[in-house]
């Protein structure tokens, strides 16, 4: 047996050869190519392990360690998946992290290749004085085909180097980190000013980002859904240019047949965020364009039809401050925004202190949720870890700017961020909502300095001449995953799996 087993392998390695190493387009441990993972490919890895014919086509680029075959290490990441993996039916229950995933490097295969999107200031040299980013990623674990020289030098002198989303690999590890640490999954940023043109560069590296999302999620068993940001989108194309990604990507991506596309009350989720806003940026959009696309979702043809996630202003409920006021004639804002299936208002920058937040819990959250539960909509705050954004607008880039201060709003070693969690779980078990759900701003999102993922943790780990947002900054000793730590406990919290607390409850060794 053990004979036939080594040749069975072997025979799995050669033909493994055809196949190129960097070759990441199935689900890992798919074995059978069914497009998602289930007991049977647990079944062909193990009869493969014995030297049997499992009867199927074996799937070798699902191989999960890259060894060049499909054994043991696959049927028992297909068993880990299956045991962990998300709910995709329902949004109760869910912490889920916005993901960006819009930064690009020259070299990393993308047709806008030739620049560092989003890292720098756009067509700029990749250095200290073109950084557009508050918080610099821990690049330990990534491989040396993820990771692309800037101009910047680290304190030994080593080039500094970062990734891009464009790279499969580096987008799986991500949501392998997310199975790991307990984090539901992701709503997808999609901007709606660079869905105009299914030609472009841009359009094209957006279209790779949610394959490797749809990837990760499959792989690690985690859930996805797009969210349409309308920043800056052209008010005369904002309705069509949604409706025809929306058909495109149920017909031709056909992102809805994935088994992790996130659904809720038994439809496809999908978030428009950033209609009603007061802000340049958003302000020209009307109530009467929102209420033709939300009607559109939920009127469609039947396959199109999705649950509705509002990404309103955080005063959605009285219409001032980041809201547009209620127009004198025609639809009105507040009726726009009670007309989603879900609330998600954007809190972020709204608070900057414990203090702070717990005034956000008394005068917007609890009367937010109120306003909700009483019309039948469910209700989804966003917490975030702390804010940043000053190598974004800091002299000579954007002289026109004021300088915004280095560490805005400070993390407090994740005090800030778990206080916020506390009184969302907290709100919702006050009104006897039965449900809880919450999103936090962001995974990946370093340029305002709002990333849970891995980051630098000190001083010595950012480029030399650059100024970071480290871990330390505000005097706490953190490893690089702490957030991620931090989010999967909150996980467990907002779930009931552990006690309510107010305190941070992971000691660091």
């Amino acid at each position: 047996m053990r004979h036939r087993k080594f040749t069975a392998c072997f025979i799995l390695i050669a033909v493994c050869m055809l196949f190129p190493a960097e070759n990441f387009g199935s689900v890992l441990g798919d074995a059978d190519n069914s497009g998602y993972l289930d007991l049977k490919d647990a079944v062909i890895c193990f009869q493969i392990c014995a030297g049997t014919d499992p009867s199927v086509t074996v799937n070798i680029p699902a191989d999960v360690n890259r060894d060049g075959g499909i054994g043991l290490e696959e049927a028992v990441f297909v068993l880990n998946t299956l045991a962990g993996m998300i709910d995709p039916t329902t949004m109760y229950g869910k912490f889920i992290a916005g993901y960006q995933g819009w930064f690009s490097c020259p070299g990393d295969g993308s047709k806008i290749s030739d620049t560092w999107g989003h890292w720098f200031n756009w067509n700029t040299a990749p250095d200290e004085v073109n950084l557009k980013v508050d918080m610099w990623p821990d690049i330990s674990e990534l491989d040396e085909d993820e990771l692309f020289s800037t101009n910047m030098k680290m304190s030994d002198g080593t080039p500094a180097k970062l990734f891009s989303a464009f790279k499969e690999k580096t987008v799986l590890r991500h949501f392998r980190w997310m199975r790991e640490y307990g984090i539901d999954g992701v709503f997808l940023q999609r901007f709606v000013s660079g869905l105009y043109d299914r030609d472009s560069a841009s359009f094209d590296f957006t279209k790779q980002v949610m394959q490797n999302v749809r990837t990760g999620a499959e792989s690690y068993g985690r859930i996805f859904a797009v969210e349409y940001d309308t920043t800056s989108a052209d008010p005369a194309l904002l309705v069509s240019t949604v409706q025809k990604d929306w058909m495109y990507l149920v017909d031709t991506v056909q992102i809805t047949q994935s088994r992790r596309y996130l659904r809720h009350k038994e439809k496809p989720v999908v978030v428009i965020w950033g209609l009603g806003y007061s802000d340049d940026n958003h302000k020209s959009f009307t109530p009467e364009q929102a209420t033709e696309l939300i009607t559109w979702f939920k009127n469609a043809e039947e396959k199109y039809r999705a649950t509705l996630v509002g990404g309103v202003p955080s005063r959605w409920r009285t219409c001032r401050d980041d809201s547009l006021p209620d127009p004198d004639t025609g639809v009105k804002w507040s009726e726009v925004y009670r007309s989603y299936d879900v609330i998600l208002p954007w809190t972020v920058g709204r608070y900057s202190d414990v203090t702070g937040a717990d005034s956000w819990k008394q005068d917007m959250i609890s009367p937010d949720l109120a306003e909700a539960m009483s019309r039948g909509i469910d209700y989804m705050p966003v917490v975030f870890p702390g804010f940043s954004f000053y190598n974004m607008h800091r002299h000579p880039l954007h002289p026109e700017d004021d300088t915004p201060p280095l560490n805005e709003i400070k993390r407090e070693g994740g005090n800030f961020y778990w206080r916020q969690i506390f009184n969302a779980v907290s709100a919702f078990k006050e009104a006897s909502a039965g449900y809880s759900m919450i999103k936090v701003a962001m995974f990946d999102e370093v340029d305002e300095g709002t990333a849970i993922f891995k980051a630098a943790p000190t001083q010595k780990d950012i480029p030399a001449g650059a100024e970071f947002v480290t871990l330390d900054i505000d005097g706490y000793s953190l490893p690089s995953d702490w957030y991620l730590r931090l989010t999967g406990k909150a996980s467990e919290m907002l779930r009931g799996e552990m006690p309510l607390t107010s305190e941070i409850p992971i000691i660091i060794k």
